[in-house]
């Protein structure tokens, strides 16, 4: 009996090592694209949480790429310019094209909170702006839950380093892993 249990632990583990060898690999590969790459959607999707991702959302905005803009995440009592500061720099906006989704604290409810706003703004196409490290989870997330008619491309963004730190890579892996268990 204690060796078919430690053969079904082993197996166990063989098999959870592999599957979280494969997260690992995935976590990260998406390339800043912004670097290179002009995309246009009719609308974009910034999920809160990490540096230069909302300055990414407006410059989409303000270089006409997007034509409305959704930031997923944001505290409940935050203002437009609490968020944003720099928004009398970019004069040329109207701010009815920004709406602030304020209800998700996770990446599952951002996917899940913005869509009844993107359907309601009519939108065919998103552009999803969040950090490099977190997009190949926010993809798969936005993915499972969004029609799939609807084209979703990742607008990746560095937050700091091109390449992340070990302990971040290990946190983002470990996330990705338990949402492919349950989330997409």
């Amino acid at each position: 009996m204690k060796s078919v249990f430690s053969i079904g632990i082993l197996v166990l583990g063989v098999v959870l090592g592999f599957y979280f060898h494969r997260e690992w690999q995935q976590v990260g590969e998406t390339p800043p694209n912004s670097w290179y790459e002009e995309q246009a959607a009719d609308c974009g999707i910034v999920l809160t949480g990490g540096p230069g991702r909302i300055r990414e959302g407006f410059d989409l905005l303000a270089h006409k790429e997007i034509q409305k803009l959704i930031i997923s995440g944001v505290h409940p009592k935050a203002t437009l310019k609490d968020i944003f500061p720099m928004w009398p720099y970019y004069g040329s906006l109207n701010e009815t094209d920004v709406v602030l989704e304020r209800r998700s604290g996770t990446t599952y409810g951002n996917a899940q909170q913005s869509l009844p706003l993107v359907e309601a703004l009519h939108c065919k196409s998103i552009l999803l702006v969040t950090s490099q490290l977190h997009m190949n989870r926010a993809l798969r997330t936005f993915k499972a839950i969004f029609p799939q008619e609807m084209e979703i491309k990742g607008r990746a963004v560095v937050a700091g380093s091109r390449y992340p730190k070990v302990w971040d890579h290990v946190l983002e892996t470990f996330k990705s892993f338990f949402y492919s268990l349950w989330a997409f």
